[in-house]
């Protein structure tokens, strides 16, 4: 059932493709911006940002499609960085994604970061999901009420055997965007940690353009 706020919205067309973090949209930014019908959305973190920012842009809205995109913690042994998952209920998307060289898996929709190998097997086993993430439950749910097509399309961005170089839910803002401060005094306490983060760096940067090439594959067929 719709909201009231839909009566206003305009059925657009297109595809609507959402990432928590304006990192993950770089690659996908350089593919698609400007080309006409698809809409790209940085919501935030988590998803109390999701929710507003999705309902916003469906107020006045409504595209063809949505894509919940952008990275997501492994939790099983054969996910590599850059491995390109997905799920939907969406029988065209589903064949779409596959087409493209995406695998189908189950999602855990977290509240918070799983910053430790421990803390991520423990979610396998206590989920049966595949990878994590913290914005997709909420976008289908939105989906959901206005019957409009969607997936959830991540890339791998840490294995499940890999910690953080540092807890980011300890130094984020209330908003759950990062406190640069907060990240500043981090690595000035820990300086051992500036490879690590330096190769997380470098992983995120590939994992966005792995999961840039599959938007390709199916937005632009």
């Amino acid at each position: 059932m719709k909201n009231d706020d839909d009566k206003t919205a305009a059925s657009t067309g297109g595809v609507l493709v959402c990432f928590a973090l304006k990192e993950e949209k770089v690659a996908f930014q350089k593919i698609a911006g400007g080309k006409e019908g698809v809409f790209i959305l940085v919501t935030g973190i988590g998803q109390k940002n999701a929710k507003r920012s999705v309902r916003d842009f469906l107020a006045n809205k409504i595209p063809a499609r949505v894509l919940s995109c952008g990275f997501a913690g492994a939790l099983v042994t054969d996910l590599a960085i850059g491995a390109v998952v997905f799920e939907t209920d969406d029988a065209q998307l589903r064949e779409q994604l596959k087409a493209a060289g995406a695998r189908a898996v189950k999602f855990h929709c977290a509240d918070q970061i799983a910053t430790t190998s421990r803390e991520k097997k423990e979610l396998r086993r206590s989920t049966n999901a595949d990878a994590i993430e913290m914005e997709s439950g909420i976008i289908i749910s939105i989906c959901r009420e206005h019957r409009l097509p969607c997936a959830t399309v991540r890339v791998i961005s840490d294995t499940v055997d890999e910690d953080l170089p540092l807890d980011f839910n300890q130094l984020s803002k209330p908003d759950r965007s990062m406190d640069y401060g907060k990240l500043a005094l981090a690595v000035m306490k820990s300086p051992g940690k500036i490879g690590a983060l330096r190769r997380l760096q470098k992983q995120t940067r590939f994992a966005a353009e792995q999961l840039a090439a599959v938007l390709e594959k199916i937005i632009f067929p």
